[in-house]
């Protein structure tokens, strides 16, 4: 007779099967109640222990960006990091990685090896160097273009060994705008003589500044010569600052003061021309929004017009001619 003829003898069976579950099931539930137990009085004495022995996580921050230097080449940047050590002992930086992205596409990248170390209950900044070279930004990415401001994170990951913990790592990022700056373009739109003489010339230049960049540039000096032909009258200071204004042309004064008879009578002769050709070479330093810069300006092989004060046979109207 087969087993499942006999109602009892199943009964009895799925009894002993359901009892038999049970108790590994109370089984498991003790263990697993006895594996918690151990876990909690395992981590409250190592709280304990932490405590007593005064033990943490060090904390980072990434504090600061600096630009120290841009020009048309290059971008030196600094990263801070702000690095705080909890323990009653000093802990070694192991490593820094450090990635610098504009969305999502990686500018530069690097690893700093055996980065210091952070002394017992103190704190101490980091400091990031690397630089940016727009040229090879460029040609790796084509759509980035002089003048323009590109975002970028910085991201940065600190691997730290800390006693009790081991080897961490903390990661941190912070977002910011970088520019890859433009030369302005300059022009000399005339000349006028203030004092016209072979003994001394002063004169005021005219000049034009274009600026390409997508922000302002404050003009704050400017050293630069100038060339009549192919004779150098010099230069002189900047009298006042002035703000360039973004995709602007913004129009500036500067006064010049030379002998004529000092270069012969071939400059004189031109002076007393209608106009002339001419060149000017030079740096302007200016504030942007991202640091100071030193840009240079170029304008070879132009050609300006050359205006008298009407006592010098000249007029003095210089609304018909600008």
């Amino acid at each position: 007779m087969a087993s499942s003829d006999n109602p009892e003898l199943v009964e009895r069976i799925v009894r002993e099967r359901s009892h038999g579950k049970k108790e590994e099931e109370e089984k498991e539930e003790e263990k697993g109640g006895f594996l918690e137990t151990v876990k909690d009085f395992i981590q409250d004495i190592g709280e304990k222990i932490e405590g007593a022995i005064g033990f943490g996580k060090p904390s980072a921050d990434l504090s600061a960006i600096h630009i120290p230097e841009i020009n048309l080449r290059k971008a030196d940047i600094v990263i801070d990091v702000l690095v705080k050590n909890p323990n009653p002992v000093p802990i070694p930086l192991i490593d820094i990685n450090y990635l610098i992205e504009s969305d999502g596409r990686k500018l530069v990248s690097g690893l700093i090896p055996d980065a210091g170390t952070i002394r017992a209950h103190g704190s101490e900044t980091v400091k990031i160097p690397l630089t940016l070279i727009y040229e090879d930004i460029k040609k790796t990415y084509h759509d980035i273009k002089p003048g323009s401001i590109i975002p970028y994170k910085v991201k940065v990951d600190l691997i730290i060994d800390v006693p009790v913990f081991g080897r961490i790592t903390i990661p941190l990022e912070k977002k910011g705008e970088i520019p890859i700056p433009y030369k302005p373009d300059i022009d000399i739109e005339k000349i006028k003589f203030e004092k016209f003489s072979l003994e001394e010339t002063k004169a005021t230049l005219h000049l034009k500044l274009e600026n390409m960049n997508d922000f302002d540039l404050g003009l704050k000096a400017l050293d630069y010569e100038v060339w009549l032909g192919d004779v150098n009258i010099g230069g002189t200071e900047l009298e006042k600052q002035a703000n360039i204004e973004k995709k602007a042309i913004t129009f500036i004064n500067l006064p010049v003061s030379f002998r004529p008879k000092d270069f012969g009578s071939a400059l004189w002769d031109m002076i007393r021309g209608r106009g002339t050709g001419y060149s000017m070479k030079g740096h302007i330093n200016v504030d942007t929004p991202f640091g100071a810069m030193k840009l240079p300006i170029s304008k070879e092989g132009g050609t300006t017009r050359l205006k008298k004060k009407k006592e010098d046979g000249g007029s003095d109207d210089d609304d018909d001619e600008d």
